[in-house]
C-alpha cells in the first residue's frame, strides 16, 4: 500500500475536516419533518384571507364605529394561534428527529466514529453495512461483496454490486455486505438533497382531507368575488349614506369567509404532531396521521413488529460432526452481523479458531442464506434451513417440526471448495451437506396481542408478511390469535398475476418466504382492490414495500434505510404504539369534518344572505359587530373545542360530499329563515333598522345554534355543555345592558322577535328532517 492509499485508508484528519467545516463543505441539509420559524410566520400570516380580512378591516375603521372592526382581531388570533401551535409541532418534531435519526459512520484518523448526518464533510471516509443509508454521493474505495439498492433513485428492483471505483447516490441503500467509500457531493449537492428540494415535504401522494379543503376554498373564492360586488352595488342603492353602504357590505363578506377553516386544520394536525411525539411516535409527513387513520389493511412483518428484533440461541443440533469451531469462525468471518448471526454469536460460548478466510458471501434477503470459504477448512453455509435442505432430505423434517413451535431454524452445510466464485448462481440447496440445525428463539412482544385485538375490534385486516419459514411465522401468529394464522401460505407459490394475487391475499393472512419484490407486490395487490395500506416493518428488505404503501411505519430501531423512506417512525421500537396513532388519526379526521360543516355552514348562509340583499335591494340586516358575535359563539370558540376533543369514529371516504351534503341545506335554512323573519319586521314602518337587525340576530343565532347542536351529535356531557355554554352566553349579552349597547342589539319589538324566532325554529325543524332523509337515503 503507498502512503497515499495508507493516508486515505485513515480517512481526515481533525485539521482536514476543520477546514471543511469553514469552508461550509458539510452536509448540512434540512431535515424533511420541520420548515423554519420565518416560513411558519409567512405561512400563517400572508394568507389570502387575511389579506381580505385586513381590507376589510380598514374600511371599516375610515366609514364605521370601531366596534364594528372587531372581527379584524380574527387576523391576529388566528395567525398567533397558528404560529404558537406550528411552532409547538417544530420543536417536537425536531427533537424526536435528531433522536430518530440514523448516525454515519465514517473514519477519521485511522477510527471508526458515529455521527449525526450534517457533521459528515467533503472527503469523509464513510463506513458501509447492510441496511445502512446512503446519505452522500461518492466513489466506493473498499468492497466485500457490497450490493446497493437504487430502486428508490432508478426504479431498477436488482441490487447492484459495488466495486472500488463505481459510484454510490444518496438515497440507495445497502442490502448485502460493506464497504466504504469517499464522499463527494455533500448538503445540496447530493442527489437525494436536490430530490427533496423538489418535492413538497409536507404531503402524502393521497389526502382526501386537504384536497377536499383546498376544493372548498377555491369554490369560496369563485363566489366571493361577484357575491361581493353584487352587495356592494345593492347597498350604495338602498342604504342612506356611502358609510353605511360600506359597513354593510364589509359585514356580508367578511362573514363569507372561512377564515378558521384552515387554522383548525392546521391546529388539528399540529396538536397531533405534539400528541405523538408523547408517545415517542416521529411523524416525518405532517398528514401521516390522516393516512393511518384511513387505513383498512395493516401489513406487518413479523421480526421487530410482533417480535423484538433480538433472539437467543437455543440449542444447536450436530448432523455430523463438531461444529461449534466452524460456527465460530462463521461469527468472526462476518465484519456486519444481521440480527441473526449476532444471536449465534452471542449464544456461542467457542473461540474464534483463527481461520484464515479465503472468500465470503454475505447476506442477502434475496439468497437468504451467507457463508465463507477458510482455507484448508473448506466453504460453509448457514442460512434458512429450507432454502438450503431439499424436499426430500430427511433433516428437512426435523427442521419443520422445530419451526412449527414458533422457533427460528437455520441450516449449516458444507458446500464445495470454490463455490463462492459465482453466488448469484449457486444452487446451495443441491450441493451441499448438512452439519448441524441452529435453533433460534424469538422473543415475542408482550404488548403485541392486544394490539392485535384492537386492530380487529377497529375492522383493520392484519396481514403478517415475513421473509421468514411460513410455518415458524404461523405459529407466531396463532400464539397471538390472528385470524386466518392456521393456514400460512409460503409466497413462493404465490401467482405473478396482480389480481390473482391479490384473490390470495383476501383469503389469508400469514405469508412466508416472502421476497422484498414480492412485499412490494403484496401491497399494490392489495391496493389494486381498494384498500388503503399501512406497512410496518424495520429491516432493508421491508424499505420498498414501505415506500409504496399508503402509509410506512418504521420501528425506532430499524435499518436507516427504512426510516429514512416511512412517514412515521415508532422510537420507543413498541408495536403498542401504534393504536395510539390510528386513535390520533381518528381524532382529527372526525373533529374536521365536524370543524368544516360548521365554518361552511356560515360560508353558505352568508352567500345566500348576500344574494338575497343584492336581488331585493335592502339594507343588510347585520352590522360587522353582529356577525363577530354570532360567529364567536357559534363557530369560532365551540370549533376549537371540537376540533381538540376526542374523537373515535372510523374514517371513512366522502369527506367532500358529506360536509356539503349538510352544509349547504344547513346555510340555506339560516340565510333564508334570517331573512325570511327580517323581511317581516322590516313591514312594520315604525321600528328602527337597530331593531330590525336585532330581530335578525336573534333568528340568525338561534339557526346557528340549531346548527351547532346537530354538529355536536353524538351527545355527551361537554358536548352538550358546549352548546347551552353558547347559548348561555348570548342570553348574558342580551341581559347586560353595556354589553347589549357594545353590540348595537335592541330585542324592543317583542312581536317582530318572537315572529322571527318561530321562523328560525320551523327552518330548523325542516333541517332536521332533511338532513335525515339525506342520511336515510344514503344508508340505503
Amino acid at each position: 500500500m503507498t502512503d497515499v492509499q495508507a493516508a486515505a485508508a485513515r480517512g481526515l484528519t481533525a485539521a482536514e475536516v476543520r477546514e471543511r467545516v469553514a469552508a461550509g463543505q458539510t452536509n448540512d441539509v434540512p431535515r424533511r419533518t420541520s420548515r423554519s420559524a420565518a416560513d411558519i410566520v409567512r405561512a400563517n400570516v400572508l394568507t389570502r384571507f387575511n389579506a381580505l380580512i385586513g381590507s376589510l378591516w380598514v374600511l371599516v375603521m375610515i366609514f364605521g364605529a370601531w366596534q364594528d372592526g372587531l372581527f379584524g382581531g380574527i387576523i391576529v388570533a388566528n395567525a398567533a394561534i397558528g404560529v404558537i401551535q406550528e411552532l409547538r409541532a417544530k420543536r417536537t418534531l425536531d427533537r424526536l428527529a435528531v433522536v430518530g435519526e440514523t448516525p454515519v459512520r465514517v473514519r477519521r484518523d485511522g477510527e471508526v466514529r458515529e455521527l449525526e448526518q450534517r457533521e459528515v464533510v467533503l472527503g469523509d471516509l464513510v463506513v458501509l453495512g447492510t441496511g445502512d443509508k446512503i446519505v452522500v454521493d461518492g466513489a466506493v474505495t473498499g468492497s466485500q461483496g457490497l450490493e446497493v439498492d437504487e430502486s428508490l433513485l432508478t426504479g431498477e428492483a436488482d441490487p447492484v454490486h459495488k466495486r472500488p471505483g463505481d459510484a454510490v447516490q444518496s438515497g440507495s441503500f445497502v442490502v448485502a455486505g460493506n464497504g466504504t467509500f469517499t464522499a463527494e457531493k455533500v448538503g445540496g449537492d447530493a442527489y437525494a438533497a436536490r430530490l427533496v428540494e423538489e418535492a413538497s415535504r409536507f404531503s402524502l401522494t393521497h389526502s382526501e382531507l386537504m384536497t377536499g379543503i383546498n376544493v372548498f376554498l377555491k369554490y369560496v373564492t369563485w363566489l366571493i368575488v361577484p357575491t361581493a360586488i353584487l352587495l356592494f352595488v345593492s347597498q350604495v342603492t338602498s342604504s342612506e349614506s356611502f358609510a353605511e353602504a360600506v359597513v354593510g357590505a364589509v359585514a356580508g363578506v367578511a362573514t363569507m369567509v372561512p377564515e378558521g377553516l384552515v387554522l383548525m386544520t392546521s391546529i388539528a394536525f399540529a396538536v397531533g404532531v405534539v400528541r405523538l411525539g408523547r408517545r415517542q411516535a416521529l411523524v416525518q409527513e405532517l398528514p401521516a396521521i390522516e393516512g393511518l387513520a384511513r387505513v383498512d389493511v395493516l401489513c406487518v412483518d413479523k421480526t421487530g413488529t410482533l417480535t423484538e428484533p433480538g433472539m437467543d440461541l437455543d440449542e444447536i443440533v450436530e448432523l455430523g460432526g463438531p461444529v461449534r469451531p466452524v460456527l465460530a469462525a462463521l461469527v468472526a468471518a462476518d465484519p456486519d452481523p444481521n440480527p441473526t448471526m449476532a444471536a449465534v454469536k452471542e449464544g456461542l460460548e467457542d473461540p474464534d479458531p483463527g481461520w484464515k478466510v479465503a472468500a465470503a458471501v454475505p447476506f442477502s434477503s434475496a439468497r437468504k442464506w451467507s457463508g465463507a470459504e477458510f482455507a484448508g477448512e473448506g466453504a460453509w453455509v448457514i442460512g434458512a434451513a429450507d432454502m438450503l435442505l431439499g424436499r426430500d432430505d430427511p433433516h428437512r423434517l426435523r427442521a419443520e417440526e422445530l419451526g412449527s413451535t414458533g422457533l427460528r431454524v437455520l441450516c449449516l452445510a458444507r458446500v464445495p471448495d470454490g463455490a463462492f466464485a459465482d453466488p448469484d448462481s449457486l444452487d446451495v440447496a443441491a450441493d451441499n451437506e448438512a452439519a448441524a440445525l441452529v435453533v433460534l428463539r424469538q422473543r415475542l412482544r408482550p404488548e403485541t396481542s392486544d394490539t392485535l385485538r384492537y386492530f380487529e375490534e377497529q375492522g383493520v385486516a392484519v396481514k403478517v408478511i415475513s421473509g421468514d419459514n411460513p410455518v415458524s411465522v404461523g405459529a407466531i401468529a396463532r400464539s397471538l390469535d390472528l385470524p386466518g394464522a392456521d393456514h400460512p401460505v409460503d409466497a413462493r407459490t404465490l401467482p405473478d398475476d396482480v389480481e390473482e394475487m391479490a384473490e390470495v391475499m383476501e383469503g389469508n393472512s400469514v405469508f412466508g418466504r416472502v421476497s422484498p419484490q414480492q412485499k412490494r407486490a403484496m401491497v399494490k395487490a392489495l391496493q389494486s382492490r381498494g384498500h388503503t395500506v399501512a406497512m410496518t416493518g424495520d429491516g432493508v428488505n421491508d424499505v420498498l414495500a414501505l415506500k409504496d404503501a399508503d402509509l410506512g411505519v418504521s420501528m425506532g430501531s430499524g435499518s436507516g434505510a427504512t426510516r429514512a423512506v416511512a412517514q412515521i417512525v415508532l422510537l420507543d421500537n413498541s408495536f403498542a404504539t401504534l393504536p395510539f396513532v390510528v386513535a390520533e388519526g381518528r381524532r382529527v379526521l372526525g373533529n374536521i369534518e365536524r370543524v368544516a360543516n360548521l365554518f361552511l355552514t356560515k360560508t353558505v348562509y352568508s352567500i345566500i344572505l348576500a344574494l338575497l340583499v343584492g336581488l331585493i335591494h335592502v339594507r343588510f340586516p347585520f352590522l360587522p359587530r353582529h356577525l363577530t358575535l354570532i360567529s364567536a359563539l357559534t363557530i369560532g370558540i365551540p370549533a376549537f373545542f371540537l376540533a381538540l376533543a376526542p374523537n373515535l369514529e372510523r374514517a371513512r371516504s366522502g369527506f367532500v360530499s358529506r360536509v356539503l351534503r349538510f352544509a349547504v341545506p344547513a346555510g340555506i335554512a339560516c340565510g333564508v329563515a334570517t331573512f325570511a323573519g327580517y323581511l317581516l319586521a322590516r313591514e312594520n314602518r315604525a321600528s328602527l333598522f337597530e331593531e330590525d337587525s336585532s330581530t335578525a340576530t336573534l333568528a340568525l343565532f338561534f339557526l346557528a345554534v340549531w346548527v351547532l347542536a346537530l354538529i355536536a351529535r353524538p351527545y355527551n356531557w361537554w358536548r352538550l355543555g358546549l352548546v347551552l355554554a353558547m347559548a348561555g352566553a348570548f342570553l348574558v349579552v342580551l341581559a347586560v345592558p353595556w354589553t347589549r349597547e357594545f353590540f348595537a342589539l335592541r330585542p324592543d319589538n317583542l312581536h317582530n322577535d318572537l315572529t322571527a324566532l318561530v321562523i328560525a325554529a320551523v327552518g330548523g325543524v325542516l333541517l332536521t328532517l332533511v338532513l335525515r332523509w339525506d342520511h336515510w337515503s344514503s344508508r340505503r
